[in-house]
């Protein structure tokens, strides 16, 4: 009897807790009035995009601010932003269409659909799975060959990707470790095009963008034909809020690793489409993937380290990486979810299946990506119920105030180091001609109206003038500003002081990991 008494008791707080989750509730304008504040603390905002779907239903859909600081168009829930490394949970999404009609299994080798797909050895080429190439385990480094990519308007193609992977250095074991990439799921890409006989974005368009009905989503800029109201990103360069011109990016390959374009109302259906497994429209009678193929994307295939912070309100314990997915516990709850970043714009989406919410954050403002964090976490200390008693737009005023504080002063020092060199005379005839990397390509280092100059020939915006720093090393400040980039250039040169080789890193620990000038060895080739 006691027994039974202690059963109906635990019951009752059971039901207690979970009635009190679930009824946890955030309602549209509750999450206005903390956008609104947000957007007001923090500087240098310019628009927002949220999402919210629970319980099935979209709950709020709204824009904040402007597309543009030049045209002053307001952010609507239509508004299509730059979604970046949101679009590989399509890219797997694609994948899996495939492999429920049978066309493809997720451990067939990736060379039987790309012969001329090779790795870096023999067994990895044979044993690559068309998995590993969405699951950052491929025993290469951290964004491996991303100059390919970044800066956007490349005149790199996707044979030049598939040819490259032979000549990178493996920094550990394959599937061994987590190493983010981007070439990898541009790969995936082209196996999704031979396999359907489509391009990506093709496929991408007629298999998931229309029939969730996102009439405001593109699987690449170049699609964006009518749409006046798109977001456009935007910088702090020379400590001056700007529109950035990279919009109209033109690409020789496809956008399989973060080209998609969609808005908040959009991204809503396709969060729908995830917490209900696969099935969509009137009575979830549709379905874009299956159940199975969800979990199997859902699914922990890369475990990645974490460290617990005993002081957090939000309790984690595992981590790791599905497919095109980043997974994690949190306070008890499955967190599926991903972030996405190109200059000037970011993205985030966060789905908790197990109360069936999902969270979708946009934004065109570099110096405001912060906010996508924030506002989420927001966002599940309300929804989760968790009371922490953290005030979220304090918190976000006193992370811009730490950032202020974070000036890159060793690169601030470097540059006035340099420009203290200006005078310093050395031969440039020396270190002038044309060097070669196996995957970069070829650049050339030539006299401009008496500087010596940097130019790729196939990143025509990796351009700009190289001063001298010391010894056979010269700091380049390239025209491309959108992001912080600058990098150094060091030669190693011949007994009669010629230089034979290059070699690279970028100038501030702040840099992007994409910009990975230290996996370039350019050597120099002799004239025809």
């Amino acid at each position: 009897m006691k027994n039974l008494k202690k059963e109906f008791v635990f019951n009752l707080m059971v039901l207690a807790f979970t009635v009190t989750t679930l009824n946890a509730q955030m309602h549209s304008d509750q999450i206005d009035s903390l956008v609104l504040k947000a957007m007001h603390t923090v500087d240098h905002t310019v628009g927002f995009s949220i999402g919210v779907v629970k319980n099935g239903k979209i709950i709020h859909a709204k824009g904040y601010g402007l597309t543009s600081i030049e045209t002053n168009n307001k952010v609507t829930s239509n508004t299509p932003f730059g979604i970046a490394s949101n679009s590989k949970a399509f890219t797997s999404a694609a994948l899996a269409i495939l492999v429920d009609q049978g066309k493809l299994k997720w451990d067939d080798k990736v060379i039987d659909y790309i012969p001329e797909f090779k790795m870096y050895n023999d067994y990895v080429t044979n044993n690559f799975n068309i998995q590993d190439l969405l699951t950052h385990r491929s025993g290469l480094g951290l964004g491996v060959g991303d100059l390919m990519i970044f800066p956007n308007d490349s005149n790199f193609t996707i044979n030049d990707v598939l040819n490259s992977f032979q000549y990178f250095k493996p920094t550990s074991a394959f599937r061994t470790k987590f190493d983010y990439d981007n070439l990898l799921y541009l790969v995936a890409g082209e196996l999704t095009a031979r396999v359907s006989g489509q391009s990506w974005e093709s496929f991408i368009d007629k298999n998931i963008i229309k029939p969730l009905g996102m009439k405001n989503s593109y699987p690449g800029y170049s699609n964006i034909l009518n749409d006046e109201n798109v977001a456009v990103p935007h910088a702090i360069v020379d400590n001056a809020l700007i529109a950035l011109d990279n919009i109209k990016e033109h690409t020789k390959m496809n956008g399989a690793a973060g080209g998609i374009w969609s808005s908040a109302s959009d991204m809503c259906k396709w969060m729908l489409a995830q917490l209900n497994h696969g099935k969509y429209g009137t009575e979830l009678k549709n379905v874009l993937f299956s159940e199975q193929q969800q979990q199997e994307m859902w699914r922990m295939h890369t475990p990645m380290h974490m460290q617990s912070d005993p002081n957090s309100p939000f309790k984690s314990h595992f981590l790791g990486y599905g497919l095109g997915w980043l997974v994690s516990d949190f306070n008890g709850y499955l967190k599926i979810e991903h972030t996405g970043l190109i200059a000037g714009m970011a993205s985030q989406v966060i789905l908790i299946p197990e109360l069936e919410l999902g969270i979708v954050l946009l934004n065109n403002s570099e110096k405001s990506g912060m906010l996508n964090g924030l506002i989420g976490y927001a966002l599940l200390d309300k929804f989760l119920n968790l009371n922490t008693g953290i005030n979220w737009i304090a918190m976000a005023s006193g992370m811009q105030e730490q950032r202020g504080n974070m000036i890159d002063k060793e690169t601030e020092t470097l540059w006035q180091e340099i420009s203290s060199n200006k005078n310093r005379s050395f031969n440039k005839k020396n270190y002038i001609g044309t060097y070669e990397d196996h995957w970069f390509g070829k650049v050339e280092i030539f006299d401009n109206n008496g500087d010596l100059w940097f130019k790729s020939l196939k990143s025509p915006r990796l351009n700009g003038k190289m001063s001298y720093y010391k010894d056979n090393t010269f700091a380049i400040k390239w025209e491309y500003q959108d992001m912080n980039a600058d990098a150094f250039a060091m030669f190693t040169l011949d007994k009669s002081g010629k230089g034979q080789n290059i070699k690279m890193k970028g100038i501030s620990r702040f840099i992007d990991f994409s910009f990975d000038f230290q996996d370039l060895d350019l050597k120099r080739i002799a004239k025809n």
